[in-house]
């Protein structure tokens, strides 16, 4: 009986280390996926990341309650526009979502701020508020994409001054 609980507690911290190195793996193609289409399509790797740890802490099918899947989380429509028919494929999760942050940032001039707000809340609204559009949630992930970049770009914050520190209403 004493041999059987060993067996097991073994098997059980087995399928543990299995299940990690697993998701290091993927991790990893995640990371790679990331990286190949941010260059591809002239994204920041460091914006793409930022979005990716924001949405779905890297986790490839992770589901919103609003319907957005995957590790770029896209919803339903913006997986359609961009080509991808399983939101939960990396490959083609990355790929549509980095195309998406490219497109934003042709629309939005490459202000990160307004390719943030956009990514979170959607172009339509983004395009006629700009950064008048003070949701809560808005600014709140807009702050936590601009944190997470300078954190993996290693860049200190600018001074107050700046576009993003300036009340602009």
């Amino acid at each position: 009986m004493k041999s059987l609980l060993i067996g097991v507690v073994l098997l059980f911290a087995i399928s543990i280390c299995a299940a990690q190195s697993g998701n290091r793996a993927t991790r990893m193609e995640a990371e790679y996926y990331v990286a190949a289409d941010a260059e591809h399509y002239h994204v920041p790797p460091a914006l793409a990341r930022a979005i990716v740890e924001r949405e779905s802490n890297w986790e490839p099918c992770a589901i919103s309650r609003k319907g957005a899947r995957g590790l770029m989380q896209l919803m339903p429509a913006t997986a359609q526009r961009q080509g991808v028919t399983d939101r939960c494929n990396l490959d083609q999760n990355v790929s549509g979502g980095v195309r998406y942050l490219a497109w934003l940032m042709q629309l939005f001039h490459n202000d990160l701020r307004l390719v943030s707000a956009a990514y979170c809340a959607g172009e339509g609204v983004i395009e006629r508020r700009g950064l008048a559009y003070r949701n809560a949630g808005v600014v709140k992930y807009v702050k936590a994409i601009r944190a997470a970049y300078l954190r993996d770009t290693r860049s200190k914050p600018e001074s107050r001054t700046t576009p993003e520190k300036r009340d602009v209403r």
